[in-house]
């Protein structure tokens, strides 16, 4: 979800080519309930392994990162850590409407009317720790290596890029903005039609709209974002123009008021996020052995695509590619 800029920032339009030779951090989470949402059944069922073990993650991240990888785009996976305190509510609602939607769900399979299951089934994705853990399984047998995050993964993602330890963040969220990632890509991760790359500058954005980074994250928040709730009637165009009549902090106390939060502290969360330094980074040889043995003989995959993937999992290399020159 994360916080709605999308109709005041513009996109530069980019393809896999751009990004070719360039590490990217991928916002695991963000990621993975994408892959549980859209990789299904005609009638919304998730794909499973005979023994019932949900598969579609699994699937996600083996065709579409072996894909990536091709194309010379080196992906690093970040994981989110304890969510902050502020985030409860949030996830509160969140759940319920995953259960809310399961329920509707069941409804409509029961009564074969597939449209509908399908539909609420894309929004009553959950992230299990068993599916946590066989990302991260596959990943390492990919040669794909992935972090820790101390707290929310897209602020360590944007710790990767501010260390230059990876080019930009591939999120589908705009938060990542506010988090002071340098370089955003929407829809790397979970689509693969080459025409639909969305790429973000930080610096470019906040130039454009003639506004600093705080100034961005105080947009945000009067907007709402996953550790509170924002001021009624106020989206992105709104507070944009809130900004440039410098009435961002009185709409603020505004909101104070009447808010349970304190928004100096959500505010820290996006300019002090707490970050884990001590990581490592590094591409290793796919175990073609461990993915068949994992892949096929324990959740049924084909062998001869999970081989063909693997293959394509040779490309990773050190060459780096230069997206500055693009623009």
């Amino acid at each position: 979800m994360g916080v709605k800029l999308k109709d005041i920032i513009e996109p530069k339009k980019i393809d896999f080519k751009d990004l070719e030779g360039r590490a990217v951090s991928i916002d695991a989470f963000n990621t993975l309930y994408q892959f549980l949402s859209t990789i299904r059944q005609r009638d919304g069922q998730p794909l499973c392994d005979e023994n019932g073990n949900i598969t579609s993650h699994l699937s996600g991240i083996l065709y579409r990162n072996s894909s990536m990888v091709e194309k010379g785009i080196k992906p690093i996976y970040v994981f989110d850590g304890k969510a902050p305190e502020l985030k409860s509510d949030t996830q509160t609602k969140r759940r319920e409407i995953r259960d809310e939607a399961e329920k509707i769900y069941k409804e409509a399979l029961k009564s074969g009317d597939t449209e509908k299951a399908r539909k609420y089934a894309m929004r009553s994705s959950k992230l299990s720790p068993e599916i946590i853990e066989s990302s991260k399984r596959l990943l390492t047998l990919m040669g794909i290596p992935y972090v820790e995050a101390k707290g929310e993964g897209e602020a360590q993602a944007a710790y990767l890029v501010e260390k230059g330890d990876a080019y930009a963040v591939a999120s589908q969220d705009y938060d990542c903005l506010l988090f002071g990632a340098k370089r955003v890509v929407r829809n790397l991760a979970v689509n693969s039609n080459l025409g639909n790359l969305e790429y973000y500058e930080l610096r470019h954005v906040l130039h454009e709209l003639n506004i600093t980074r705080e100034e961005l994250i105080e947009m945000g928040i009067l907007i709402g974002t996953d550790f509170c709730d924002g001021l009624k009637g106020v989206g992105a165009k709104t507070a944009l123009k809130l900004a440039k009549k410098d009435q961002l902090q009185e709409k603020l106390d505004e909101l104070q008021k009447e808010s349970s939060h304190d928004l100096n502290e959500v505010k820290d969360i996006f300019l002090n996020h707490n970050v884990n330094t001590d990581y490592k980074i590094k591409w290793n040889k796919p175990d073609k052995e461990g993915l068949v043995e994992f892949l096929c003989y324990e959740h049924g995959f084909s062998e001869s695509r999970v081989v063909k993937a693997s293959d394509k999992l040779k490309n990773l290399s050190s060459s780096q590619g230069s997206l500055d020159a693009w623009f």
